[in-house]
C-alpha cells in the first residue's frame, strides 16, 4: 500500500552538477558506464533499515526527536514501516537494502513469538520485493540491544544466551536465504569486555570461534550461496571488542580455520574508531583476499563516538573505492549506507536528502578512483618503487637463499644502499588532481 509519508515527492532523477535542485542527483547517474559497468552495478547502493526507519533520533544525553507514524510494537506498524521503506527505496532507485531482525519486527514475549513476528514480516517483504526493483544485500541479527546480551552473545558466560543467540542467527539466516539475500553479516557489538577482572579471554574467543563455525556449517546445510561477513569495530559499546579491526578479524578467522569461508564487512566509522583510515582497512582486507562489503558513513572528527553520518568527504571516499576497484570491485557485497540523520533533521525529505548526498559523494569518489586507475601514473609510481624486487637475484632472497648466502653477497658485491625518496608529496599532489 502507498503511504503519504513522503508527500508529493517523485522519483529522484540525475540532473547533473549544474542543477541547484536539492532533491536531485548531481553526480550519481546510475546508467553512466565506467570500466565496463554502469555506476549502479559498480556501487551497489543499499539503504540501512535500522538507521533510516528504526532509529528514533536519540543520543547518549537525550531521547527520541523523530516522530514517525510506524513507531510502536504492533505488527500493523511494522508493515507500515515496510511500506514507507520500500517507498524510499523506489524514490532513490536503490538496488538493495539491509536489515536486522529487531529493525523489522516487534519483540515478542518469548523467542517463539519473536520468530513468528519475523516470519510474518518476511512474508510481507517477499511481496514488497516482488513488486520492487530493490533486493536484499544482506540480513543480520541484532545480538546487542536487548538486555539479555549485556555480556555478549556468543561470548556470554551464560550458555543459555549462547543458545538463544544461535537460534536467533539461524532464524535470520533462514529469512535472508528466503529473501534472496546476497550476504549474511555478523557484528559482535558486545563480543568483548568491559573489564578483564571478570573476563576469560581464551574461553570467550573459543566460544565465538565455535559460533562462527556453526554459522558456516548451517550456510552449507541450507544451500545459502551468499557470503558470510563479519564486521570489525574496536569498541563502543564494549570497552574492547574482539573484532577490533580488519587485521584482528583476519587473524581470528585464521585461528579457527574460517578464512576460506568468511569475509569482512568494513565500515568507515569503525575504521576511524580503531585509529585507521578507511583506505587502510580496505587495503588490509584486499591484500588478504578478504574484502566482502562496506558500510559507508563517516564520524565527526571532533566527537569520540560512532556518529554514523552520511559521507561527504570525496577524497576519503575516492581512496576507498580505488582499493576496491584494484581488487576487482564488489562481488556479492556493495555500498550500504549505515548512516543516520542528525537528530535535528526531522523532516521526511531530510531522509531523502541524506541518501542523495551520500550517493553523490560516493559517485564523485568512485569516478575519481576510476580516473586514477585509467591515468596509470599512480600505479606506475608504486610499481617503480618496488621494481628492483623483480630482479632474479633479489627474488632469490625471498625464496631459497639463507642468511649466510646473503651475507656473502653483500661482502662480495660491496652492497652499500643509499636512501631513496618515497616521493609522498608528489603522490599526494597527483591524487589531489583527481579529487
Amino acid at each position: 500500500m502507498m503511504t503519504d509519508f513522503f508527500g508529493s515527492l517523485s522519483k529522484i532523477k540525475y540532473e547533473g552538477p549544474n542543477s541547484d535542485n536539492p532533491l536531485a542527483f548531481h553526480h550519481y547517474n546510475p546508467d553512466e558506464m565506467l570500466m565496463g559497468k554502469s555506476m549502479k552495478e559498480h556501487l551497489r547502493f543499499a539503504v540501512a533499515y535500522w538507521h533510516s526507519f528504526a532509529w528514533e533520533g536519540g543520543d547518549p544525553f537525550g531521547g527520541r526527536t523523530f516522530d514517525r507514524p510506524w513507531f510502536g510494537d504492533e505488527m500493523s506498524k511494522a508493515k507500515l514501516k515496510a511500506d514507507v521503506a520500500f517507498e524510499l527505496f523506489d524514490l532513490l532507485g536503490a538496488p538493495y537494502f539491509c536489515f536486522h531482525d529487531a529493525d523489522v519486527r516487534p519483540e515478542g514475549k518469548n523467542f517463539a513469538e519473536s520468530l513468528a513476528n519475523l516470519n510474518e514480516i518476511v512474508d510481507y517483504f517477499e511481496e514488497k520485493i516482488a513488486a520492487s526493483d530493490t533486493k536484499l544485500l544482506w540480513g543480520t541479527a541484532n545480538l546487542f540491544s536487548n538486555r539479555r546480551f549485556m555480556s555478549g552473545a556468543s561470548t556470554n558466560p551464560d550458555p543459555e544466551v549462547f543458545a538463544y543467540s544461535a537460534a536467533t542467527v539461524k532464524s535470520c539466516m533462514d529469512a535472508t536465504h528466503r529473501l534472496g539475500g546476497q550476504n549474511y553479516v555478523l557484528w559482535g557489538g558486545r563480543e568483548g569486555y568491559e573489564t578483564l577482572l571478570n573476563t576469560d579471554l581464551k574461553k570467550e574467543m573459543d566460544q565465538m570461534g565455535r559460533f562462527l563455525t556453526m554459522v558456516v556449517d548451517y550456510k552449507h546445510k541450507i544451500g545459502f550461496k551468499g557470503t558470510i561477513l563479519v564486521e570489525p569495530k574496536p569498541q563502543e559499546p564494549s570497552k574492547h571488542q574482539y573484532d577490533y579491526d580488519a587485521a584482528t578479524c583476519i587473524g581470528f578467522l585464521r585461528k579457527y580455520g574460517l578464512e576460506g569461508e568468511i569475509k569482512l564487512n568494513l565500515e568507515q566509522g569503525h575504521a576511524i574508531l580503531a585509529g585507521h583510515s578507511f583506505e587502510h582497512e580496505i587495503a588490509v582486507a584486499t591484500s588478504e583476499g578478504m574484502l566482502g562489503s562496506i558500510d559507508m558513513n563517516r564520524n565527526d572528527y571532533q566527537s569520540g563516538w560512532d556518529t554514523d553520518q552520511f559521507p561527504n568527504n570525496t577524497p576519503e571516499v575516492a581512496l576507498a573505492y580505488y582499493h576496491i576497484l584494484k581488487d576487482g570491485g564488489f562481488k556479492t557485497g556493495g555500498t550500504n549506507f549505515d548512516a543516520k540523520l542528525r537528530r535535528q533533521s526531522i523532516d521526511a525529505d531530510d531522509l531523502v536528502a541524506g541518501h542523495i548526498g551520500g550517493m553523490d559523494t560516493c559517485a564523485r569518489g568512485f569516478k575519481a578512483a576510476a580516473a586514477i586507475i585509467a591515468d596509470g601514473r599512480f600505479d606506475g609510481a608504486l610499481k617503480d618503487r618496488y621494481a628492483d624486487w623483480d630482479k632474479d637475484v633479489n627474488q632469490a632472497m625471498l625464496k631459497d637463499q639463507s642468511l649466510d648466502s646473503i651475507f656473502d653477497r653483500v661482502l662480495k658485491d660491496d652492497i652499500n644502499p643509499q636512501p631513496r625518496s618515497g616521493q609522498q608529496e608528489k603522490l599526494e599532489n597527483m591524487i589531489n588532481r583527481f579529487v
